[in-house]
């Protein structure tokens, strides 16, 4: 893909300096940075990257002195991680499927397709399925019967929609990720053991034989607009009422979204985030990786969790969380604190008890005493 400078610069609405017609056709460090490369130096650290380099143009810190740096070009942001997300766009060159329906595709003849679609070589799209305009559903992707899926999709390869999901416009999913596979709900026709523990909070009654029912999922999947998943990560449709995920949460690769749970909006959970079923989950909230939630507790909107926290509790809105179990966040970090100190004080304790227990030799005088 090729732009100019002036036009990468409108994109982002930045400023731009020098030959705004110089034509650029990749993105690269400063270092690696060719010609025809837009070197990203965004930082004065990265500056010395570009003499390395043989980049004419570059997006820089604002204020930096472009011309002392040998450019021809250049685009000065004041936020680089959110000039980031526009320069990439604009040089993605996506999966690069071509338009229309691939001969070996496989569409039930009641689905519909929108307008401009571009689906890959051996994707399933089951009964009364609708796909939205301008999608793009790449290889070995399956859509099952009655899904809905908005306008402007991205589907990569491997992708499962089950059937009867719902969702919204601008939707990504990564290779290999499953929306609407049923929950993982299994009774047994007496109390079970699992039961017992959790009433008593350790004690069983017995350990009598049990056999695990199937609880089906009758409920399904609802997505929100903008929404995108991680590669392998998986959501679970609901027993009876949908499982629901806000406009704009993005989910990171291997997150897994048990029945039932609801996820409000702009979320962000990263990888290996493991949410039990029933739970909610406000908007704007950030779980770390490798954070896990418990079944049918409630997290408050603008709550953030860091990496590996287990949260046993529900937590009200705007609190930053850390641990396990989770505590706030300033807790947490008074704790690990005192863990680290912990060797030195039983050394220093034990020390004392030494000197406190060891026997006193006396001198004679003091046996004639006694």
């Amino acid at each position: 893909m090729a732009h100019t400078i002036a036009e990468i610069a409108a994109a982002l609405g930045a400023r731009a300096s020098g030959a705004l017609d110089l034509v650029m056709t990749g993105v690269a460090e400063p270092a690696q940075a060719g010609p025809d490369d837009l070197a990203l130096a965004m930082d004065p650290k990265y500056a010395p990257g570009l003499a390395k380099g043989r980049a004419r143009a570059a997006v820089v810190w604002s204020g930096a002195d472009w011309n002392a740096l040998g450019l021809k070009a250049a685009i000065f942001v004041e936020r680089p991680r959110l000039a980031m997300a526009g320069i990439t766009a604009a040089f993605d060159p996506g999966p690069g499927l071509a338009p229309g329906v691939h001969a070996m595709t496989v569409i039930d003849p009641t689905a519909s397709i929108g307008a401009g679609a571009a689906v890959g070589p051996f994707v399933t799209i089951g009964a009364g399925a609708r796909i939205g305009a301008r999608a793009r559903i790449a290889a070995h992707a399956s859509i099952g019967a009655g899904a809905v899926i908005g306008d402007d999709a991205l589907i990569h390869a491997g992708v499962r929609i089950c059937h009867h999901v719902t969702i919204g416009d601008r939707f990504i999913a990564h290779p290999g990720a499953v929306v609407g596979a049923d929950g993982f709900s299994f009774v047994t026709a007496e109390q079970s053991g699992v039961e017992q523990v959790r009433g008593t909070l350790g004690t069983r009654a017995d350990y009598a034989e049990q056999k695990w029912l199937r609880i089906a999922s009758i409920g399904g999947v609802v997505i929100g607009d903008d929404v995108e998943i991680g590669a392998n990560s998986t959501i679970d449709r609901g027993t009876i009422r949908a499982t629901r995920i806000g406009a704009g949460t993005k989910l990171d690769n291997m997150v897994h979204v048990g029945h039932n749970v609801k996820v409000g909006r702009d979320c962000l959970l990263c990888g290996q985030v493991g949410i039990a079923g029933s739970s909610v989950i406000g908007d704007r909230v950030v779980l770390g990786g490798q954070c896990g939630v418990s079944d049918n507790i409630t997290i408050g909107s603008d709550v953030i969790a860091g990496g590996a926290s287990k949260i046993f509790t529900n937590v009200p809105a705007g609190r930053a969380i850390l641990g396990s179990p989770a505590v706030k966040m300033e807790t947490q970090i008074e704790i690990n604190k005192a863990l680290r100190r912990l060797p030195r004080f039983m050394r220093a304790h034990a020390d004392r008890q030494q000197t406190v227990t060891q026997p006193r030799h006396t001198t004679g005088a003091d046996a004639e005493e006694t």
